[in-house]
């Protein structure tokens, strides 16, 4: 699925501004808003639009405990186990890997014992070897897709044929701050 500069410019908005209208992305790109509606479509079908539900923080939840569980499963026992797996509520993600386990799990709760209780489900599952627990300390990167998004506009942007007149530049967003200055260290 090709993804063109005019694409990564509405994908931008929705990311930055997730509760405007399609009209209004329309106005601030300045273009059609059957065009915008036509490329959401588009996206949604080809699958790069994959939701439009709120973000939601499982430390406002009351699970502000975030671990990484890897876990070992006997072989042909996969799908099994990443059945049950589904079952566990505090299992927010689940991916099969390559490496020292065969899934790893995002796994949130609300104190370290209630961790431990989740371990303990995961261990008694059938199919489960052994896990290996990681705890995450403090987020340094938080989930993010607009760096990737503004990476694929401009090398489309470069791919743009020199006949083409550029699109409008993207509405200006208000400067970030500067980074605390760390004392010259």
């Amino acid at each position: 699925m090709a993804v063109d500069e005019l694409d990564t410019r509405i994908l931008r908005l929705l990311l930055e501004q997730p509760r405007t209208s399609v009209r209004e992305y329309a106005r601030l790109l300045g273009i059609a808003r059957g065009t915008v509606q036509a490329r959401l479509d588009r996206l949604e079908r080809d699958g790069v639009i994959t939701g439009t539900g709120p973000s939601l923080s499982p430390a406002a939840l009351g699970h502000p405990v975030l671990a990484f569980v890897h876990v070992e499963v006997t072989q042909g026992h996969l799908d099994d186990v990443g059945d049950a797996l589904a079952c566990v509520p505090e299992i927010v993600e689940a991916f099969s890997v390559t490496g020292g386990g065969d899934l790893v799990t995002r796994v949130v709760a609300r104190d370290n014992e209630h961790l431990e209780d989740v371990i303990q489900k995961l261990i008694s599952m059938p199919g489960v070897v052994r896990t290996r627990t990681e705890v995450a300390l403090r987020e340094r990167v938080p989930h993010r897709l607009l760096p990737l998004v503004e990476s694929i506009g401009r090398a489309a942007a470069k791919q743009r044929p020199p006949s083409q007149a550029p699109l409008r530049p993207p509405p200006s967003t208000p400067p970030r701050p500067p980074p605390p200055s760390d004392g010259g260290r």
